[in-house]
């Protein structure tokens, strides 16, 4: 499971698109919660996961934030989407 997570991080990372934890853990067959314990603890890296109602990460200061967290008003909030682009 941490290999698909890492997968997904990465991705993340690279595009710099936030996206749902809802859309993450169904394209990982988990729950949200669940995600949430894989992703560990709050650091830029993993705030692109983000809330789908506010667009923003659960719980995190500022400085936990990636810098360009906000580059793009585009949110994954589809598992679809995930499950494509990384064959997932």
């Amino acid at each position: 499971m941490q290999e698909k997570v890492t997968l997904i991080v990465n991705y993340l990372n690279e595009v710099k698109t936030r996206c749902t934890f809802n859309a993450a853990a169904q394209a990982l067959g988990i729950t949200p919660q669940a995600l949430k314990k894989e992703l560990g603890e709050s650091r830029p890296e993993v705030s692109w996961f983000v809330s789908p109602t506010s667009g923003e990460p659960t719980r995190y200061t500022d400085s936990e934030k990636h810098e360009e967290l906000y580059r793009t008003t585009r949110i994954i909030t589809s598992a679809k989407v995930l499950k494509r682009n990384l064959d997932l």
